[in-house]
């Protein structure tokens, strides 16, 4: 009997078993009160799954621990997905050995540390020997396990973004610990230094230290051959030249400064654009009244947001939602954007690239949240966010004709097992995944506007009448989601911080001839504009307008508005928001 209760209460496990199934994604509520009954931990019946190559237990806060046999039970696992549950302070038992496995994603939960040997896999011998990804942001972790690096030697992205991580082990960077590393992210923790044998890492392409408290960076990080891209902003630098720089320049011109000596000692072209911005930072300085350096320097560095109260609004747009909506996908945020500049060089490809990363990695591949952006001018409210049959929702998706949303379903799947198959994969890739989450539902989520077109089909698509194009200056943004609505206000306060920072520095660039922006002009083709921005010029770049959207029920009652005032309270000394 015990063993039957098991079984109906993991039918998941059960039908993976019968189907010799590879791929394996569990999350929702009932397994909220599974995990719960089993002690925070996952049934032993799951390692027993040996031809598991994907498995994936999200938004669980019941899951402390993954429990016994997972690395025994699992040898073919090429990707582990524990993201958004409670695992901490520290993993036991360890995470290896898992010697097929590629992908380990922990992100989202409260990992405090990953003792020596503990945590990952033992490092000798290497515990994760193919590991080519590892995700740790959203975490508390104060330090990292030395041994990392000989345990996972095949390391190529390691993300620590949203931590507690004041340093980095010096065995991180020991030559030729790991060869093959090219993706860096430790933004937003408490880095108080960088190592100048970070030159060691001979792979490093990206490296993102933004949002630390870093006050200097070594001259020898521009001996890193590879690298095409870093982000030190929102630290503050001794050297004020760097930290101008830092803000507008293109990694290049950085990198050579560096390799120069940095301050007072630049040649070349580094010194040429060192001094360009000096110029333009005293220039900027006079016009200005007397007062303390440092907190002008800060000023012109910062960015600008203004909130614009509903109160404010002459015709403030809303949202309401159908009570239909709460058995498929119930959390809707929306927000007004106006003041954008996507007209300059490639900026307006660097605003869908910057929400491509989002969907990828704090929407986690649109599984926890999906972004449609809108031209405000094509959009007519007030908006209804409701249901549809599959077979009555009609939509023009992007690069699209006109189609029924089943249709349009079946059809991108097919798309996604031929995908799979071209690249003679066993599972569908992520970028598909979300495909799935409307399997078995009656009712499809839309949002439509006054006139009764859908806009927006979530998570699937939105609607190629309101397609951002490069002429659009006002946005009408909206994040949905099945799991909560503090993910989609998370979501909704990244975008508008990424859309702050490409329209500034896209401003800046304008502002002074697109310096530090020629190879993108040259690809483009488009000359710098020394003229479009003069008001920028003079009275510095114009903050981005964010208006107030409420989301309302059918009898009027406000369900939320966003940006509250508990919303956008962006900790980055380099933002400013003005409510």
């Amino acid at each position: 009997m015990a063993a039957a209760a098991v079984s109906e209460s993991w039918p998941e496990l059960e039908q993976a078993e019968q189907q010799r199934r590879r791929e394996l994604l569990l999350t929702g509520p009932a397994l909220e009160k599974r995990v719960q009954a089993a002690g925070g931990r996952l049934p032993p019946r799951l390692f027993t799954l040996s031809l598991l190559h994907y498995l994936e237990v999200s938004g669980c806060g019941s899951l402390r621990e993954p429990g016994p046999g997972l690395a025994q039970g699992l040898p073919q696992l090429q990707s582990l997905v524990l993201r958004r549950n409670a695992l901490g302070p520290g993993l036991s038992p360890e995470l290896g050995p898992l010697p097929a496995l590629r992908v380990l994603d922990l992100s989202g939960n409260a990992l405090e540390a990953l003792p020596p040997g503990q945590g990952l896999g033992p490092a000798e011998p290497p515990g994760l020997p193919q590991l080519q990804s590892l995700n740790l942001s959203g975490n508390r972790l104060r330090e990292l396990p030395a041994d990392l690096p000989r345990c996972a030697p095949r390391l190529q992205t390691l993300n620590l973004t949203g931590n507690c991580l004041d340093s980095f082990p010096a065995e991180l960077f020991r030559p030729g610990a790991l060869p093959l590393l090219s993706e860096l992210a430790a933004a937003d923790n408490c880095l108080r230094q960088l190592s100048p044998d970070i030159a060691h890492l001979a792979s490093l392409k990206t490296l993102d230290l933004s949002n630390n408290q870093l006050i200097e960076i070594p001259a020898e990080l521009a001996d890193c051959p590879r690298l095409k891209e870093i982000n030190l902003r929102g630290n503050r630098l001794r050297d004020r030249r760097l930290e101008k720089m830092v803000g507008g320049c293109q990694t290049k011109s950085i990198l050579d400064y560096l390799r120069a000596g940095g301050r007072g000692k630049g040649q070349g072209k580094g010194r040429a654009e060192a001094d360009k911005e000096e110029g333009r930072r005293k220039r900027k300085e006079r016009r200005k009244r007397e007062g303390g350096e440092e907190e002008e320097v800060d000023e012109a560095s910062r960015l600008l947001l203004r909130v614009l109260h509903v109160s404010e609004n002459p015709a403030p747009l809303t949202v309401t939602v159908s009570p239909g909506v709460r058995e498929v996908r119930p959390f809707i945020v929306g927000a007004v954007v106006r003041g954008m500049d996507l007209q300059a060089g490639n900026t307006l490809k660097r605003f869908l690239t910057s929400q491509t990363k989002l969907h990828e990695e704090l929407c986690e591949k649109r599984t926890a949240a999906t972004i449609a952006t809108h031209d405000l001018r094509a959009v007519q409210g007030p908006l209804l966010y409701t249901t549809r049959p599959p077979q009555d929702l009609k939509i023009i998706p992007l690069g699209r004709k006109e189609v029924k949303a089943k249709d349009l379903v079946r059809q991108l799947q097919l798309e996604a097992e031929e995908h799979r198959k071209q690249k003679k994969r066993q599972t569908v890739s992520g970028l598909h995944r979300y495909l799935r989450l409307l399997d078995g539902k009656e009712q499809y989520p839309c949002l439509m506007d006054a006139r009764g077109d859908v806009i927006s089909f979530p998570p699937i698509t939105n609607s190629e009448k309101t397609k951002i194009k490069k002429t659009t200056s006002d946005l009408f943004l909206e994040v949905t989601s099945a799991t909560s609505l503090q993910i989609c206000k998370d979501v909704m306060d990244a975008l508008i911080l990424k859309m702050a920072e490409i329209n500034k520095y896209t401003s800046e660039d304008k502002e002074e001839g697109s310096i530090s922006d020629t190879e993108a002009d040259a690809t483009s083709g488009q000359p710098p504009d020394a003229g479009t921005n003069a008001s920028a010029e003079k009275d510095g770049a114009a903050p981005l307008v964010v208006e107030q959207v409420r989301v309302v029920d059918e009898e009027g009652h406000l369900k939320v508005v966003y940006p509250s005032k508990t919303d956008l309270d962006i900790a980055a000394s380099h933002v400013t928001v003005i409510r």
